[in-house]
């Protein structure tokens, strides 16, 4: 049976129909052969990453695929809460890869100081969804980038609203996702790293499984289950960063406290 064709690189619409045809021809490549597929066929093509292991192997698959100037260029956003070593990891992967990474930050803000005096203490213990959307800019990063497609460290079995994740998706802004290691497990992922000595966070060595901002992220306890065990402790119903979430969905409960005092305070969103 012949591949099926798509046009180089692919348009829109992207209709159910189109995604479907798209996505029954990835789900039979490994992850290398997704990506080297993407390098071809997805336009304007970045990387999001926070440099979680999925997003790290991406990276490293990527390397062997291409030359640096021809990679996705990195995009990282920085809500001004990652850990010390979240920092020291991305200098470590710009020398090893030869690559530059792209940092955005919450709009106007360079320091946390700058973010609290704007928004407010604990914003993501008031306000989670007007959080998630003001730390988190990839809107910005996507129009000032003229991005049209990404890669993401998603995959399925980490559970929750990626469960049923496909390779190929787009979201309600018309971006489109690429999830090349979608199908992959957790202990596929560690094989990887190990085999390939992939950089990784330092914190992953002292009892955290999953990084992200400090304030959110903690070390599992004895019995924990899952990967991303200890993020996000005690909001079970989150599974999810404001990256992956509905963009106008977070957009609309901004802008229905845009003239409402938080939390009864002086700060207004």
């Amino acid at each position: 049976m012949s591949e099926p064709t798509f046009e180089k690189p692919l348009q829109p619409p992207f209709s159910a129909e189109k995604l479907a045809t798209v996505n029954a021809h990835l789900r039979s490549l490994e992850p290398q052969q997704i990506l080297a597929w993407a390098l071809e066929y997805l336009p304007r093509l970045h990387q999001t990453t926070a440099f979680g292991l999925t997003g790290l192997v991406a990276i490293d698959m990527l390397s062997k695929l291409a030359q640096p100037d021809s990679r996705p260029p990195l995009i990282f956003i920085d809500t001004l809460y990652h850990f010390p070593e979240t920092h020291e990891l991305i200098s470590e992967v710009e020398e090893r890869y030869g690559v530059k990474v792209h940092v955005f930050k919450p709009e106007d803000c360079k320091t946390v100081e700058d973010f609290e005096k704007k928004w407010g203490e604990k914003l993501w213990e008031k306000y989670e969804d007007i959080y998630d959307y003001v730390v988190e800019p990839g809107r910005r990063a996507y129009e000032q980038l003229n991005v049209q497609s990404v890669i993401t460290g998603r995959r399925a079995s980490q559970g929750g609203e990626r469960a049923s994740l496909q390779p190929l998706e787009v979201d309600s802004t018309g971006l489109l996702k690429l999830n090349p290691l979608f199908a992959w497990s957790f202990a596929q992922v560690e094989q990887y790293v190990k085999e390939n000595n992939v950089p990784r966070n330092k914190l992953l060595d002292q009892g955290y499984r999953s990084v992200g901002d400090w304030h959110s992220t903690s070390k599992s306890g004895e019995g924990d289950a899952g990967e991303r065990a200890g993020r996000w402790a005690g909001k079970e119903s989150k599974t999810e960063c404001g990256l992956h979430k509905d963009y106008f969905d977070m957009q609309r409960k901004a802008g229905q406290l845009e003239a409402t005092k938080l939390g009864g305070d002086s700060i207004c969103v």
